[in-house]
């Protein structure tokens, strides 16, 4: 039956255009129907859980993270002051370690990225050998695929490389990369937001899947403009609340659309040092990639992300903040206050840019709540102090209300807990029921 014409929409509906472009829907009030009476309130379609990660690199100043006293009374410390408008969705965690990380052989950045989400211990190699364990966020995705158009996104603001070594004679896989689909294959960050775009609204024809310079050259268009006549049939026929979010989620995607055309346009970067279409800024950077993920999830796109706000060992600098110097130099302060200093502005910094994702996700409508109420987000790092390079008590935070997490407080877990637990429950909260996840001892308790 034709799009335009049916009574009720399918959650899996497309608006089509010219050159086989497709456009995904957000959740409609007129979708309901289709997918679940009153009986069936309860409806898996009804009720997609999202869970995503995002990483920070090289260690936080941790008496500038730890909060003071526990559960719902707890008092945010610098760090985290950011979020603390966004309180009630917060959930900070203490005394989590990853024991995997904590071998004799490889860097101290390397074991920590790339036995992060998997628990596994990675093999000390900078050859294509590589192996570490296959993560949770990949087997969620595992479980999502057959629901959505792409299993999961890896996403990352900073080089990706995959080959060669990186730490001390571990492969740059494990500093570059956060998920590992099996034991031995892990998958690259995209670093491109026009390579995002594109792999979520790129031609679901076939016939076209040969054809990848044209393709590319097409979504140079809008798919806002290829698929308007279509869009605006299907408009027209949806009640005053669907036009609201239809219209909102429009204006996302073409917000999206002109900023990134607008960063393919900026003047190359010296001695290339940035590809066309990453925007100059890094925080505009940082915002476009968190605003794609946003995107991807209203409409279902995918359930899974992650991504890394910087890569393990980075030398990236922050001149926008006052901080001129490279990262990962700064992080080893031998107790020097000014470095100390300008890695807890760094480290806010992070935060802050994390506040806009929350924001974000709050205020995007998704059935009945908002997507932050079905997400899942975990924020944090693999090394606690970057000057020790310490595994244990990792800065760690879970925002977002899938599956009934409560959200406003601070569980503070027995030392040397293993963080994952946590990712044990987050399996959970959104969808998994599995019973053990690495070397976890069961799941964590996060509602006070």
């Amino acid at each position: 039956m034709n799009l335009v014409t049916r009574q009720f929409l399918s959650r899996r509906a497309l608006v089509r255009g010219a050159g086989g472009a497709a456009m995904a829907l957000p959740f409609l009030d007129a979708m309901r129907p289709a997918l679940a009476g009153p009986a069936e309130a309860g409806s898996k379609a009804l009720q997609a859980r999202r869970v995503a990660v995002v990483y920070v690199p090289n260690g936080i100043i941790m008496n500038q993270w730890l909060p003071q006293g526990t559960g719902r009374g707890f008092r945010m410390a610098r760090v985290l002051k950011p979020l603390e408008r966004h309180r009630s969705h917060i959930t900070q965690i203490t005394g989590l370690s990853n024991p995997a990380a904590s071998g004799s052989k490889g860097g101290a950045h390397a074991k920590a990225s790339g036995s992060f989400l998997s628990a596994a211990q990675p093999k000390h190699t900078a050859g294509a050998d590589v192996r570490a364990g296959v993560t949770f966020d990949q087997l969620l995705a595992q479980r999502f695929a057959a629901e959505t158009r792409v299993p999961s996104l890896q996403l990352g603001c900073e080089d990706s490389r995959m080959v060669g070594n990186c730490d001390t004679g571990s492969s740059c896989a494990y500093t570059n990369t956060l998920s590992w689909k099996n034991a031995e294959t892990p998958l690259a960050v995209e670093v491109n937001p026009r390579s995002v775009f594109e792999r979520l609204f790129g031609t679901m024809d076939p016939s076209l899947d040969a054809a990848t310079r044209r393709r590319r050259e097409l979504y140079r268009k809008s798919i806002l403009d290829l698929t308007r006549h279509q869009t605006q049939s299907l408009t027209a026929t949806l009640g005053a609340t669907d036009r609201r979010k239809m219209d909102e989620y429009l204006t996302s995607i073409r917000e999206v659309e002109t900023r990134i055309a607008r960063a393919e346009k900026e003047p190359e970067v010296p001695m290339g040092e940035k590809p066309s279409g990453i925007p100059f800024e890094f925080r505009e950077y940082v915002k476009l990639m968190f605003d794609l993920q946003v995107i991807a999830f209203q409409a279902d796109l995918t359930r899974v992300s992650t991504m890394m706000i910087g890569r393990e060992g980075s030398v990236r600098t922050y001149p926008e903040i006052g901080v001129p110097d490279p990262h990962h130099p700064l992080t080893h302060h031998r107790n020097h206050p000014d470095f100390i200093e300008k890695v807890t502005k760094i480290n806010e910094y992070h935060v802050e840019l994390f506040a806009y994702f929350i924001e974000r996700l709050e205020a995007t409508r998704d059935g009945d709540g908002s997507l932050l109420d079905k997400s899942a987000i975990l924020y944090g790092g693999a090394l606690s102090d970057g000057n020790g390079h310490s595994n244990d008590n990792l800065p760690l935070l879970l925002a977002g209300h899938a599956g009934g997490i409560r959200g406003g407080a601070h569980i503070a877990a027995a030392p040397k807990t293993p963080v994952s637990n946590l990712f044990l429950t987050m399996m959970g909260e959104t969808g998994s029921n599995a019973a053990s996840f690495g070397d976890s001892t069961g799941r964590l308790e996060v509602n006070v």
